[in-house]
C-alpha cells in the first residue's frame, strides 16, 4: 500500500484560510478523513462507504459546474 496523505485547503469562502481536509488510507483498509477548522473532526470510512462518498462528491461537483456555466 502506498503511503500517501492528501491535504486540501479551504477556498476563500471558508471561514478561515486555515481550514484543512486530510485524507489517507489506514493499515486496516479504511479511509481516514479529517477536517480541521480550529478543532479537528474526523471519520473513518470502509471501502464501500468511501466509494459512495466519492461518487456523491463527483455528483455535487457536476452540479456546481452546471451552475457556474449558466
Amino acid at each position: 500500500m502506498a503511503k500517501v496523505k492528501l491535504l486540501f485547503y479551504g477556498s476563500e469562502k471558508s471561514n478561515t484560510e486555515e481550514t484543512e481536509l486530510e485524507c489517507f488510507a489506514l493499515s486496516d483498509g479504511e479511509i481516514f478523513i479529517s477536517l480541521d477548522d480550529n478543532y479537528e473532526q474526523h471519520i473513518c470510512l470502509d471501502i464501500s462507504t468511501a466509494i459512495k462518498f466519492a461518487k456523491t462528491i463527483r455528483t455535487e461537483i457536476n452540479k456546481a459546474k452546471e451552475v457556474s456555466n449558466e
